[in-house]
């Protein structure tokens, strides 16, 4: 599963700028990292781990603001078409869940 954080948060005060690097310092610290400008993604091993994550996310949201958190399966995640300019690019691969017997 892949949790995907879009957000698109006010930056006119001093206030407004603080509660964005918040909420980015936040999001980097559970694991996330920058898809695109505004856009995080972290991996998680199950339904169960994203709906914990994503809870985790809402505890930490700032109260201004708009954000969306969306969950998505590995091969939903994969059937993105990714470019940079006009070059088709493939994202890497998620990670290998580890199994302990």
């Amino acid at each position: 599963m892949w949790l995907i954080v879009f957000f698109d948060l006010p930056t006119e005060t001093k206030k407004d700028r603080k509660a964005y690097a918040k909420f980015r310092k936040d999001l980097i610290n559970d694991g996330f990292t920058m898809y695109q400008f505004s856009v995080y993604i972290r991996h998680c091993a199950s339904k169960e781990n994203a709906e914990v994550h994503s809870k985790r996310v809402k505890l930490f949201l700032p109260s201004r603001g708009k954000t969306s958190i969306m969950c998505v399966t590995d091969k939903q995640f994969a059937s993105i078409d990714l470019y940079y300019g006009t070059y088709k690019k493939s994202y890497n691969n998620p990670p290998e869940q580890l199994e302990l017997f």
